[in-house]
């Protein structure tokens, strides 16, 4: 009985900690085209970069004190669930409720 439980706990501690390996690298593909029309959007609109004293890359989480800007119709219903930040001169999708970091568009 001893053993069905550790084995049971066990079992349960591998799944958790591949969820959570799998929300860690979670990213989207956006394509070429879609890329250009979002890197123009903020050239065009000028949008004012932050500075992000954490290194941002997929997988991070940001900050509570960093604003997260919704992402414009224009951009397309692929990514309209998401937010984004604009620093560097890289626009970083951002999950809204997690604060995670999807993508990294240069």
């Amino acid at each position: 009985m001893r053993q069905m439980l550790i084995a049971g706990t066990a079992a349960v501690a591998v799944l958790a900690g591949s969820e959570v390996l799998s929300a860690q690298t979670t990213t989207i593909e956006i394509a070429p085209e879609q890329r250009t029309r979002i890197k123009e959007y903020v050239v065009r609109e000028k949008v004012k970069p932050i500075t992000v004293r954490e290194r941002l890359a997929v997988g991070a989480t940001l900050p509570a004190d960093v604003e997260l800007v919704p992402v414009p119709e224009t951009w397309g219903p692929s990514v309209s669930r998401y937010r984004y930040v604009y620093s560097d001169d890289h626009v970083v999708l951002v999950e809204p409720s997690s604060r995670r970091v999807v993508q990294i568009i240069d």
